[in-house]
């Protein structure tokens, strides 16, 4: 368990192919129902990836746990060794080779915040070739439902170029980090004065903060190729 309600699954491939994704994508899992249909969830593909896919590699995600959720029932009934249908990498959530920006703004809230940790590899490459800067904001409730909340510091403290803004509604931690922030990241993202020219910003997570931050950043005159949104949506 990431956090209370947050579990973090890890599976390989049962047909022992590989799996070939770009971070940022997502897979979808197909959960039987009672009727005989199927209901199909996605999940962003949450592993880093520093090297070329190969078949013992991991697949993992991040799944909220919602009561009642027929996804939940199934995940949480796998034992060890059990086995889930599903299908992808689907999705346009991802890095451009392309891209010329200065820094990257990153906004997450929740699960949301899976992509991102795919990306790290990435991103370290970036910072390292053409020094681009990078600005991870995610808003969480309390200091326990900071999913993944170790890596990222960790990540940036060692690399100058990354920063990680945990924001809390509920109230800081004790001892708070000086790059953390009691309240949503809607109210935060000013403060990192968004640039229209040096700025690429990707927003995954709740659609009310997603809403929110590209009203931000289109004020500060970021066009729609400079905002990248992915809408997290619970379903049962």
């Amino acid at each position: 368990m990431l956090s209370p309600s947050v579990g973090h699954y890890t599976f390989v491939r049962g047909d022992g192919q590989a799996l070939d994704f770009q971070p940022g994508q997502f897979l979808q899992l197909h959960v039987p129902l009672a009727d005989g249909g199927v209901a199909r969830r996605s999940y962003s593909l949450a592993m880093p990836r520093t090297h070329a896919p190969t078949p013992d590699d991991t697949i993992e995600i991040a799944v909220s746990h919602m009561p009642g959720g027929v996804a939940t029932e199934l995940l949480t009934a796998l034992e060890p060794g059990g086995t889930v249908a599903g299908n992808g990498p689907y999705g346009r959530f991802c890095l451009l080779p392309d891209d010329a920006n200065r820094r990257y703004l990153l906004v997450a809230t929740g699960t949301g915040v899976t992509p991102y940790r795919a990306m790290l590899p990435q991103l370290e490459r970036l910072m390292a070739e053409r020094g681009v800067e990078v600005v991870l904001l995610f808003g969480v409730r309390s200091a326990e439902d900071l999913l993944y909340g170790d890596e990222f510091r960790t990540f940036a403290d060692a690399h100058p170029g990354f920063r990680f803004m945990p924001c809390f509604s509920r109230g800081l931690p004790a001892d708070p980090h000086p790059d953390m922030r009691h309240g949503y990241v809607q109210q935060f993202l000013g403060e990192l004065e968004p640039d229209a020219d040096g700025d690429i910003a990707y927003l995954c997570g709740n659609p009310g903060m997603v809403d929110a931050c590209v009203e931000t950043l289109t004020a500060a005159g970021l066009g729609p190729a400079r905002i990248r949104r992915e809408k997290y949506t619970a379903g049962k």
